[in-house]
């Protein structure tokens, strides 16, 4: 991933953030059939690693090889910027459209577990944390679920840990932009209907360049 030292994010609060608010990555491997990417809800350990699971009919665990380096790809929040943002445009015209996004790349070793304290311990970890945020004390847990049923489930998927070995991470959000620039950014973007990209941005304010 190309990352302009302007735009490389190295507070690890800031990576872990966008992880939690996109934990849909995207898993990219090469295999013997080519490249293949995958679409998978993912939880970050206290140790750094990746836990998820797949469907078993999911070729992914056959083609990928335990140990095989893989992408993990987080896209966080994304939208177009119009020149038309920037108060300054009016002065000289010296702009461009582009694209403000942060994303999060993690590559590292995947090694697939296919036994029952692997299964529940992923569909646990996964389950928790999002059934609390949408239904707090309400919450789905695993033993809600018949047992017969729960067994069955489990045995039509595959546990799987990535180690990671590299972080990269970039949040492109206007820092090379003057602060005047920058807050017509941030205007622009509410106006057009990008709240949650414009809320990032006021979040990163204080870090926004003072000079082009």
């Amino acid at each position: 991933m190309y990352i302009p030292p302007h735009f490389q994010e190295v507070d690890t609060d800031e990576i872990a953030a966008i992880i939690a608010a996109a934990p849909l990555a995207c898993i990219v491997a090469q295999t013997t059939e080519g490249l293949i990417a995958n679409h998978i809800p993912l939880f970050s350990a206290p140790d750094g690693g990746l836990i998820g699971h797949v469907a078993l009919a999911n070729d992914m665990h056959r083609l990928i090889a335990d140990g095989q380096e893989v992408l993990a790809i987080f896209r966080g929040e994304d939208g177009f910027v119009s020149p038309n943002f920037y108060p300054s445009k009016a002065e000289h015209h010296r702009h461009v459209p582009t694209w403000n996004y942060q994303v999060v790349h993690a590559r590292g070793t995947i090694r697939f577990q296919h036994d029952d304290h692997a299964k529940r311990a992923a569909v646990g970890l996964l389950t928790r944390i999002h059934e609390r945020r949408v239904n707090g004390d309400q919450a789905w847990r695993m033993a809600d679920a018949p047992a017969d049923y729960m067994g069955q489930m489990l045995g039509a998927i595959v546990a799987f840990r990535i180690t990671v070995t590299e972080w990269l991470a970039k949040s492109k959000l206007s820092q090379n932009r003057d602060a005047r620039d920058y807050a017509g950014t941030v205007e622009g973007l509410h106006a057009s209907g990008q709240d949650a990209l414009a809320q990032r941005m006021e979040m990163r304010r204080p870090k926004a360049a003072e000079a082009d």
